[in-house]
């Protein structure tokens, strides 16, 4: 019995797999604070412009606290006109 036929009959949608790299980036919506002693909800500010990616880093939103960082690698490579 082929059972792939029975579950598009059914109505019920094929899960196809995700193809390499489908889940590239991600953005923390919480993370520890060392200050506040828990995980927090948190901001994400522009904190410097790379060749390789902007760095981002990630405020505690209670406190101010630093509590990590990320690089952010743009597909299109920046160029510098000097």
């Amino acid at each position: 019995m082929d059972f792939k036929n029975l579950t598009r009959q059914a109505g019920t949608p094929m899960q196809k797999e995700n193809p390499p790299g489908a889940f590239k980036e991600f953005d923390a919506t919480e993370l520890y604070c060392p200050r506040c002693k828990q995980a927090v909800p948190v901001r994400k500010r522009l904190l410097l412009v790379l060749p390789e990616g902007d760095m981002y880093e990630y405020l505690c939103a209670f406190c101010s606290e630093s509590v990590g960082r990320k690089i952010d690698r743009s597909e299109k490579p920046t160029s510098i006109i000097i």
